[in-house]
């Protein structure tokens, strides 16, 4: 068994039900648990006995947060000349084409490269929803890149099954046969879902979206989920013209749309919500349906501010997420939660300077994002919670004057790195540097791959 005694923290931020925050705080950790929570002085008796001992003097320590929305493969796919300034629709138009020439090996390497920068930025649970499939991708791809950096992963198997030919947005090259999807989401929850306490791996059900895909298979997915306990994640409600299309199309309001096949309740949550109607966010309350929100990529496509007040206080499970980093052309989910604050302030003219305080957006990155992910052992540090944890050091220039209330400067001063991260009693990031993956060549490779997308290689 493993000792870890974290000592000194300026200031230990639990986000526990009280909203303990201690100052020279320290964590004992045993194996990938923590057995204890309190000032230094406390339980360093009882940490006599640590295998390790890592000092944050002048450091923030605070749960590690949860990524509830990405495409880690667009990472490839930054900056894209013909997408910088398109709405949704037509940003998806300019990418389809070059995502349909991705490999395996793309996808391993982007992946490692969006969850190198996600750890870094003070994430330590991610989902991702992986969903175009050509030349031989599969999950497993980005499974093998969780596996070897470290992080907490929640993979979601996606799908397009509905091409342009039949009313779908995406060009017929790259969606697939329902029954084919079917199946191998069930390979895919067989072989790595892991239910357990403190689990590494989970495996969701994802189609893509109202317009990707058919209701049948919005149904039949969610049957399939709900056979092995798995949970839901899509698209819903992230334009005007998201919703114009779920009216036109079905009928119905977009959470409407998504009652009528199934997908809502305690195992879904879903992207955006940016065009969320009071119904909506009321039937979400009610059913427990939760929300990935994803700022940044939301003001990038110009797709509007989503009505996260509205939704906290109706009770809804809200989390953050970075969304793909062609949408967002970041992965810094610290950054997300500075821009969550900002934007819920403005969202409604006049504005509301106190619409959304910093601890509120920290609570949406680490307990909320943990809820509508359905973990109950993650974001937050007590007794028995997985040794899932952050620290940022005070001591740099975006800081300075602002250490009366370091927790709130996280937010609101420039977003910082993490100088530690560990990830289920594993030191993953020490000293600002990753422990497990050497970056560079990583890098190298990725600039390669995307180069080779962008000249159409």
């Amino acid at each position: 068994m493993t000792k870890i005694f974290l000592k000194n923290a300026y200031v230990l931020a639990t986000f526990d039900d009280e909203g303990r925050e201690i100052s020279d705080g320290a964590v004992i950790i045993r194996d990938n648990v923590i057995e204890a929570v309190g000032p230094t002085a406390q339980l360093a008796p009882a940490a006599l006995d640590a295998d390790e001992v890592i000092d944050l003097s002048d450091h923030v320590l605070m749960p590690g947060m949860v990524n509830t929305h990405h495409h880690m493969y667009q990472s490839l796919t930054r900056v894209i000349p013909g997408g910088q300034n398109a709405e949704l629709f037509d940003w998806l138009r300019t990418l389809y084409p070059m995502w349909a020439r991705l490999t395996p090996g793309m996808i391993t390497t982007s992946a490692l490269t969006a969850m190198a920068e996600l750890i870094l930025s003070g994430c330590t649970t991610a989902t991702d929803h992986l969903y175009i499939y050509p030349n031989g991708i599969r999950l497993d791809d980005e499974i093998q890149a969780a596996q070897e950096i470290g992080i907490r992963f929640h993979p979601t198997r996606g799908s397009m099954s509905m091409g342009e030919s039949s009313g779908g947005l995406p060009p017929d090259r790259v969606v697939e046969r329902e029954p084919d999807i079917l199946k191998e989401t069930q390979r895919l929850i067989e072989t790595y879902h892991d239910p357990s306490p403190y689990s590494m791996l989970k495996i969701a059900v994802a189609p893509c979206s109202p317009f990707s895909v058919t209701q049948d298979l919005m149904r039949e997915s969610a049957s399939l989920a709900r056979s092995y306990g798995v949970r839901l994640h899509t698209h819903l409600a992230e334009t005007v013209g998201d919703v114009a299309y779920s009216k036109e199309k079905f009928g119905l309001e977009p959470a409407a749309y998504a009652e009528d096949v199934g997908w809502v309740g305690h195992d879904v949550w879903h992207a955006h919500c940016v065009c969320l109607s009071k119904g909506g966010i009321d039937l979400f309350a009610r059913t427990g349906t939760g929300v990935a929100h994803c700022p940044s990529s939301n003001m990038r496509l110009a797709s509007g501010i989503a009505p996260v007040r509205q939704m906290i206080d109706a009770g809804v499970k809200v989390g953050l997420g970075v969304d793909g980093s062609a949408s967002n052309d970041s992965g810094h989910l610290l950054a997300e939660a500075r821009l969550a604050l900002l934007l819920q302030r403005v969202k409604d003219m006049p504005g509301n300077p106190a619409a959304l305080t910093a601890r509120e957006a920290l609570r949406i990155a680490t307990r909320g994002g943990a809820a509508a992910l359905g973990y109950t052992e993650i974001g937050q540090l007590t007794p028995g919670m997985a040794a899932d944890m952050v620290a940022f050091d005070l001591n740099q220039v975006g800081f300075a004057g602002a250490l009366h209330d370091p927790l709130a400067a996280l937010v609101f001063c420039a977003s910082a790195q993490v100088n530690y991260s560990l990830i289920n009693g594993r030191v993953i990031v020490r000293e600002g540097h990753l422990t497990t993956v050497d970056l560079g060549p990583v890098l190298r490779l990725h600039n390669h791959y995307a180069r080779q997308l962008s000249r159409g290689e």
